[in-house]
């Protein structure tokens, strides 16, 4: 009996270009020798030394194995049947993780063969023909290389329903990050059937995670003598020249004193998010277990051609006039939020969600439409820094009075955005106009609705890196799914940090789907008091 099929499509869509690949695999120098001796820091060289039917490495960041891993592959799949040669399939937790890998390969394949011109280094971008337990099957884009053994190295851009039907060697990156940890192991495990090899990387995702109870698993015999669990950490990483190699890489000389400032500096980045940082950097997973929204959920659901629009002011803006500011805003409107809030859909009913922020966190609104299926859609999300209050309201009134069929909006009214959300909902209606108190009990009854948008695949947004990091900050606390207080740096700005900033909003925003009246509002201007000015959106 043999393994269930996959088919693979001969036929290659188009091959990538090498400006295409990431900075990563870019800026590898020209003279790089993946097989000299010394290359690889002593612990991806005891990695790859590892013999054994499944590997499992729980890994700090940037440690270098799946780097290490590619060469490895290289060498399987350039090898002949009798030398041990075999497919090597790729499954990373992204797209851009796949094509980073697939990268490391055609360097390394370019410089070993010394045959640039013979397109054994050409990265050929094809579709993968998937087929579910049920029959079912869909075609996910893919990258692979070619050798001259008959074999190939494929990275898939998604988890593929059939990894059984995989045959050779099967590497999965960020395993704990998958779309779902425990299928995946599962399916990983039953490749040993047919005679493959598994090789599971990851950094830890909680201590409740499928992959940190696969450690334990092996650790604790149940495998056997067929896996072996290997730990990279940060440390290990720096002790075996990770430092020294980052100089070489930049072109910098490497000196005691800036190997100091430099790992210190990688340790403080993390401020007092000192679990996250044991965590990604020492290999130990957190007590709470972890990311509740996957990357590859929030991936599917993020769009190209919505905005992000932010204003991000400095301490001195507040002391200038109430006039200046507000014609300073006008103005800002006029050139950068009118023309979206003027393309919104007119048919769709429009709800908002605003996570209200002062100083040190971003104030996010998130204004959300709902189609006939019930699907959301984020068309655009404002983030304001240092955004005195008063100038907030401009903005968010400006947005509530010409939002399409306009039905209601939730508010954070915790703490400082009290007052905000309470001088809305004077303006729009108190019954337009919901107050949210966050707290863990609020959570725990509609955060799990704005997460099942995510794995329902019902919910569209901005692709932006900032976005996803807020709505990865969603992690579960005994129990309750919440946005943690734990900050991470701003993707935008490296200078500014967020805590789940845009996660907060969303999840107020479908709140107001689920909550509100279905009934689109009809919002009338009031007439200022006389002798008064009129900020934006009153007229």
């Amino acid at each position: 009996m043999s393994a269930p099929a996959v088919k693979l499509s001969s036929s290659t869509l188009r091959v990538v270009e090498w400006d295409e690949l990431p900075p990563s695999v870019k800026q590898i120098p020209s003279g790089y020798n993946p097989i000299a001796d010394g290359i690889l820091m002593a612990h991806q060289v005891n990695w790859l030394r590892i013999q054994a039917q499944i590997k499992l490495c729980e890994k700090g960041r940037r440690t270098g194995i799946t780097f290490a891993e590619a060469l490895d592959s290289v060498i399987t799949a350039a090898s002949r049947k009798a030398a041990g040669g075999m497919d090597v399939f790729y499954v990373g937790d992204t797209k851009e993780k796949g094509l980073e890998f697939i990268g490391y390969c055609a360097k390394f394949s370019r410089v070993m063969a010394e045959a640039q011109a013979s397109g054994v280094s050409e990265i050929e971008e094809f579709l993968f023909e998937d087929q579910d337990e049920s029959g079912n099957t869909r075609q996910i884009n893919a990258y692979r290389i070619r050798y001259a053994s008959g074999f190939k190295i494929v990275a898939l851009s998604s988890n593929p329903a059939n990894l059984r039907g995989l045959q050779g060697k099967v590497i999965i990156d960020e395993a704990a990050y998958h779309r779902n940890v425990s299928a995946v192991l599962d399916a990983a495990t039953a490749l040993l059937i047919w005679g493959g090899r598994i090789v599971i990387i990851s950094t830890h995702n909680g201590k409740a995670n499928p992959f940190n109870q696969m450690i334990a698993d092996i650790q604790e015999g149940r495998y056997g003598n067929a896996a072996v669990v290997f730990k990279a950490t940060f440390d290990d990483a720096v002790a075996n020249g990770l430092y020294e190699r980052r100089c070489m890489m930049r072109g910098e000389e490497a000196t005691p004193e800036g190997k100091e400032a430099w790992y210190k500096g990688i340790r403080n980045a993390y401020g007092p998010r000192r679990a996250q940082m044991r965590e990604e950097l020492d290999a130990i997973p957190r007590d709470g277990n972890g990311v509740c929204i996957p990357g590859v959920w929030i991936e599917d659901a993020m769009r190209p051609d919505r905005t992000v629009l932010r204003l991000a002011l400095d301490d001195g803006f507040t002391l200038q006039s109430v006039g200046r500011r507000e014609a300073y805003v006008e103005d800002w409107i006029e050139r950068y939020l009118a023309p979206l809030v003027q393309a919104l859909t007119p048919e769709l009913r429009h709800y908002l969600g605003m996570d209200y922020a002062r100083h040190r966190d971003f104030s996010i609104i998130c204004p959300m439409s709902v189609d006939q299926a019930r699907h959301r859609d984020v068309p655009f999300v404002v983030e304001m820094h240092k955004v005195p209050t008063r100038q907030q309201q401009q903005i968010l009134f400006y947005i509530l009075r010409r939002l399409p069929r306009f039905v209601g909006a939730a508010l954070d009214a915790t703490g400082n955005g009290e007052t905000m959300a309470e001088d809305t909902a004077d303006e729009f209606g108190h019954d337009r106009i919901q107050q949210v108190k966050l707290s863990r009990g609020w959570y725990g009854a509609w955060m799990p609705k704005f997460i099942q948008l995510y794995e329902d695949g019902t919910i569209t947004m901005p692709k932006d890196d900032s976005l996803q990091q807020d709505v990865r900050s969603i992690e579960t606390v005994d129990g309750i799914p919440m946005v943690m207080k734990a900050r991470s740096q701003d993707l935008k700005d490296p200078d500014l940090y967020r805590h789940g900033d845009f996660a907060g909003a969303g999840v107020l925003a479908n709140f107001a789907t689920l909550d509100m009246v279905s009934g689109p509002v009809v919002v009338k201007s009031r007439r200022p008091r006389q002798g008064t000015r009129m900020t934006l959106g009153f007229a």
